[in-house]
């Protein structure tokens, strides 16, 4: 099976407080994934539970403590943001942050194109940001001239992916992209993945709190929890049929957008958050209704349940 990027051990240590009172919270936390070319893959679970930060290690944007991040069978080399040598693009949250309201948006695409050398002139330049475009319902016409604050966010969210498919990436990094845009164009943002895995065979690793949008565009799917991937597999299979305690609370109260738990740079905990990644069996067994003995001590290794991965020990005999 060909893997266009592959996540193998991944964990990310941070250390928090004081000199005298530190505390080492293991934010991403041994995890293994992959994504195949013309695949959405999901992230998925509440704030905190180490998703961006996973995507932050791939990006380059943080350094793993360990594991090892693998695209199209090339291991990123230390010191290497794999996203600016091996064709990956990122789309972030907020579309307004994105830009900076004093420039003109056209500026972005004609300095993604000068720094990747993609036109030999200005009209083929212009020609290459009008096809990318159109890709996401827009034209050259629609952008020249004007600035950030001429558009709405849904807009401004589409402009952000047609620049991130000026460099023809095999893979697309979306964090969030339609948390902080209305719900009446969330469908539209969610739409234009499926045609881009569809029509360019473009693959996106899809990070979100929303449930509803992972289940309507995303193939496969990871829920994770404090670091840990809880379960992985199919959306069929995990959002349909979930197994894991967790999963089954998060369908049932799915989080609301936050934009107070953006990344700001550093890791803020509640005493109850921070003791859950501190624990040292089930990081959920504070909140499983279904808690045993065995999940207070041992962490649970990975079940194969009906397909999916699930760690959890309800489902120690399911071999």
């Amino acid at each position: 099976m060909e893997k266009l990027l592959e996540v193998k051990n991944l964990t990310k240590t941070f250390t928090l407080g004081s000199v005298l009172s530190r505390v080492k919270i293991t934010a991403v936390d041994n995890i293994s994934f992959y994504i195949k070319p013309a695949e959405i893959f999901a992230l998925a679970g509440e704030s905190g539970c180490g998703k961006t930060t996973t995507a932050r290690i791939i990006m380059g944007f943080e350094h793993a403590t360990s594991g090892a991040i693998i695209h199209s069978g090339k291991k990123e080399a230390k010191n290497e943001k794999v996203w600016f040598t091996e064709g990956i693009q990122a789309i972030f949250q907020d579309p307004f942050g994105t830009f900076n309201p004093l420039r003109q948006v056209e500026r972005y695409f004609f300095e993604t194109i000068e720094n990747y050398k993609l036109a030999k002139s200005k009209r083929a330049a212009v020609e290459r940001i009008d096809a990318k475009l159109r890709l996401v319902g827009l034209s050259y016409e629609d952008l020249a001239g004007k600035y950030p604050s001429e558009f709405s966010g849904g807009q401004l969210q589409r402009i952000s992916i047609a620049r991130a498919l000026l460099t023809d990436p095999q893979l697309i990094i979306a964090d969030e992209p339609v948390s902080m845009v209305d719900a009446s164009l969330r469908m539209s943002i969610v739409n234009l993945f499926k045609k881009l895995r569809d029509e360019l065979g473009v693959s996106v690793l899809y990070i979100t709190h929303d449930l509803a949008t992972a289940y309507y565009v995303c193939d496969r799917i990871a829920i994770m929890f404090r670091g840990k991937i809880a379960e992985m597999g199919t959306v069929e299979q995990v959002l349909m049929a979930p197994k894991h305690p967790y999963t089954q609370l998060l369908r049932a109260s799915i989080p609301e957008a936050d934009t107070a738990h953006r990344w700001q740079g550093e890791i803020r905990l509640t005493d109850a958050e921070e003791e859950e990644y501190l624990r040292q069996g089930c990081r959920f067994a504070g909140r499983c209704p279904r808690v045993m003995d065995i999940c207070r001590t041992t962490p649970p290794p990975d079940f194969e349940v009906e397909g999916a991965q699930v760690a959890c020990h309800l489902y120690a005999d399911a071999g």
